[in-house]
């Protein structure tokens, strides 16, 4: 008889536990002041919702700690946001704003505008080709957590020798429909972190998708990010410490986790080890 995976579903459980916790005592631990080490010359943007409220908290105060104070910290809501929710984010640093998206033109008869006024996705992806603006961007979604080594994005963000960089994913994971042939799903991208030194050439992104034979899904941002990343000729961070992986899953320990680690990517299968490596 096999036995049931104790570590895997335990871990699962510690996590459920942590982040019940965490928004609990959100309203004490926002009140908390963050020692930050350096003052940051980029601007910092992410599109959340107010499920993802403790993340968002913890995600940024992370990031303050072991990577500095950026010129703002601009959250996007996604609509979802209450009055107390925008309040509790606004409070965890001066540097912090919450703004409501502001979708795009839409064009009735152009389904790509029209993908990006109104699909969730959509709306992110809409977001990432504003940007950057006078200043470099770092783009993040609300589950990545930083570690001791993000100092590392102080150099990153001084490096202009190429137009963006990205970070790596473990394995390809988007829509299909908008690939021409396997080979493009080389190096894949994922979009939950990004550093943009100048706005990116959308064109082919936005002809692929046009290209689309039914409606978008879920990764469908993901894979035009990728396809645009490549032909604008960005670079990935580099993947040992800045890390998306599936690999330690079903373990309880993160294998990642520690001084080296700049930050780490926790996407939905390995969600819970967001909250058991918060304190590390």
């Amino acid at each position: 008889m096999r036995l049931p995976n104790f570590g895997y579903h335990f871990a699962r459980l510690h996590g459920r536990i942590v982040r019940r916790i965490y928004r609990f005592l959100l309203p004490s631990i926002v009140r908390r002041s963050v020692k930050v080490p350096r003052a940051l010359d980029f601007d910092v943007f992410a599109y959340s919702s107010r499920e993802n409220l403790p993340e968002q908290v913890a995600s940024i105060r992370s990031f303050l700690r072991h990577a500095g104070r950026p010129r703002k910290f601009t959250v996007v809501s996604d609509g979802s946001h209450t009055a107390e929710s925008i309040g509790l984010l606004q409070g965890i640093d001066p540097c912090v704003r919450v703004e409501q998206a502001r979708p795009p033109q839409t064009d009735p008869a152009d389904k790509f505008s029209h993908y990006l006024a109104n699909h969730p996705t959509g709306k992110q992806l809409a977001l990432i080709m504003t940007l950057p603006g006078d200043v470099p961007a770092f783009y993040i979604d609300s589950d990545v957590l930083f570690f001791e080594g993000a100092a590392d994005l102080v150099q990153r963000a001084h490096t202009r020798d190429v137009v963006a960089y990205y970070l790596a994913d473990c394995q390809f994971a988007g829509d299909e429909r908008l690939l021409h042939d396997s080979s493009e799903k080389t190096c894949p991208v994922n979009t939950g972190v990004l550093l943009l030194f100048q706005k990116l050439d959308w064109s082919f992104g936005a002809a692929r998708f046009a290209e689309l034979a039914g409606d978008p899904i879920f990764f469908t941002n993901q894979t035009i990010t990728h396809l645009v990343m490549h032909a604008n000729k960005a670079k990935p961070f580099d993947p040992a410490s800045y890390v998306l992986q599936l690999d330690d899953q079903f373990v309880y320990s993160d294998r990642y986790a520690g001084p080296k680690l700049a930050l780490r990517h926790y996407v939905n299968p390995v969600r819970h080890k967001f909250w058991t490596s918060l304190n590390q």
